[in-house]
C-alpha cells in the first residue's frame, strides 16, 4: 500500500491512464539520450524536433514517433524515460499514473527484454520514491505485429507483474490488420494477471471498438471516442461501466477531431459512460496533464467525474483504488 501522495499546494488531483511514455520526452533529453547512444535523430536541434511534431494527420504521426522513439536502447534509457515523466506529471497534480510502453519495436532494433522490462519498472520504483506519484505500466503491441512474437510479449510482461506491470494494450494504424488474430496473447496475459487496454476507437470506427470488446475482452477503450457513431455501442459501453481513455488534444493534433467543440467527450459523458482524460503523447503534441485537465470546462465536462471515472477505471489494487477514490471524495472540485 502506497502512501497518500502530496499535491502541490492549491493543485486538484489528476490519474493518467493513457500516456506512452515514448512520446513524452521533451526535445531536449530525446537529442542528449541520441547522441548518448550514438543515434541520428530526423532533426539534430530542439527546434528542428519541434517542427517534426507538427503533424499531418495519423499516419505521419506515426511515421515521426518510429523515427524518433528508436533512439532508446539502453535500460538507464527507459529507467530515465519513467523518471522525468513522473517529475513533470507530478507538477501538475498527478497522483496515479499508467504508463505505456512499446516493446515489440524495441526488440527489433537489438534491445534485450531484460533491459527494457527492467528499465521501465526501476523507473517506476524511482518515480514513486523521488515523486510520490504512484506509477505502473502497460505494454503495447502494435497492429501488424506476428500474433506468436505478440503472445511471447504477452508472457514476458506477466513476468514482471510483480514489479508493476498491470495490463497489456495494442495499438498502432487501427484498421491495418484485425484485432481477433490477438486473442490468444490477451489470454495469456488476463491469465497471468493483467489487464486488457487495447486501443480502438481512434483511426478506426466503432467496429474497432467492438472488436476490442469482444475479442480481447478490453477492461478499459484507449481512445473509444468513435463508439459514438453507433448510439447501441454507446449504451452498451455505459451499461458495461467500460471507461474509455480520452485524449483531447491529442485527438485535434493527429486530425480524428476537427475541433475542439466538435469532440464527442461530452456526449459520451453525457450518454453515461466513464471517460478519463490524458496526454497521449505530450511531448509531441505539445501538452501537459494540467492542460487536458484545464480543457474539461471548455468541452462542458465535470473534472470531478472525470477523476472518479479514472479511479473506477484503473488497474490498480483495491486498497490503491480505494486510496484513489477517497482523494477524489475529499478535493474541493471547482463547479462548471
Amino acid at each position: 500500500m502506497h502512501s497518500r501522495p502530496t499535491l502541490p499546494s492549491g493543485m486538484l488531483p489528476k490519474i493518467e491512464l493513457h500516456v506512452h511514455l515514448e512520446g513524452t520526452i521533451r526535445p531536449r533529453t530525446l537529442l542528449a539520450i541520441a547522441r548518448r547512444n550514438g543515434l541520428p535523430l530526423p532533426a539534430d536541434t530542439e527546434e528542428g524536433l519541434g517542427g517534426l511534431y507538427e503533424f499531418r494527420d495519423f499516419g505521419h504521426f506515426l511515421e515521426v514517433w518510429m523515427l524518433t522513439t528508436n533512439c532508446l536502447r539502453t535500460a538507464e534509457d527507459f529507467r530515465q524515460v519513467v523518471v522525468d515523466y513522473a517529475a513533470e506529471a507530478a507538477s501538475h497534480g498527478a497522483v496515479y499514473i499508467e504508463g505505456i510502453f512499446s516493446p515489440a519495436e524495441r526488440i527489433q532494433t537489438g534491445v534485450s527484454w531484460d533491459a527494457l522490462f527492467n528499465g521501465y519498472c526501476d523507473g517506476a520504483q524511482q518515480a514513486g520514491e523521488d515523486y510520490g506519484v504512484i506509477v505502473r505500466l502497460t505494454p503495447d503491441m502494435y497492429v501488424g505485429l506476428d500474433p506468436e512474437d505478440a503472445a511471447d510479449a504477452a508472457r514476458r510482461a506477466v513476468a514482471y507483474r510483480d514489479r508493476g506491470v498491470v495490463g497489456l494494450g495494442i495499438g498502432g494504424a487501427e484498421g491495418l490488420a484485425p484485432l481477433e488474430p490477438y486473442a490468444k496473447a490477451f489470454a495469456i496475459a488476463r491469465d497471468g494477471g493483467l489487464g486488457s487496454v487495447p486501443h480502438a476507437g481512434e483511426g478506426a470506427g466503432p467496429e474497432s471498438v467492438r472488436a476490442a470488446l469482444d475479442s480481447l475482452g478490453a477492461d478499459r477503450i484507449r481512445h473509444g471516442i468513435r463508439a459514438i457513431e453507433d448510439p447501441s455501442l454507446v449504451s452498451e459501453l455505459a451499461e458495461r461501466g467500460t471507461v474509455l481513455d480520452v485524449c483531447p488534444t491529442s485527438n485535434l493534433r493527429t486530425k480524428v477531431v476537427a475541433t475542439l467543440a466538435g469532440h464527442p467527450l461530452s456526449a459520451l459523458v453525457g450518454a453515461g459512460v466513464g471517460c478519463s482524460v490524458s496526454t497521449d503523447d505530450p511531448a509531441m503534441f505539445g501538452t501537459d496533464l494540467g492542460h487536458e485537465y484545464e480543457l474539461l470546462p471548455r468541452m462542458g465536462v465535470d473534472p470531478r467525474r472525470v477523476f472518479h471515472a479514472a479511479a473506477r477505471g484503473a488497474l490498480c489494487d483495491e486498497a490503491t483504488r480505494r486510496m484513489l477514490t477517497a482523494i477524489g471524495e475529499q478535493t474541493a472540485w471547482p463547479g462548471l
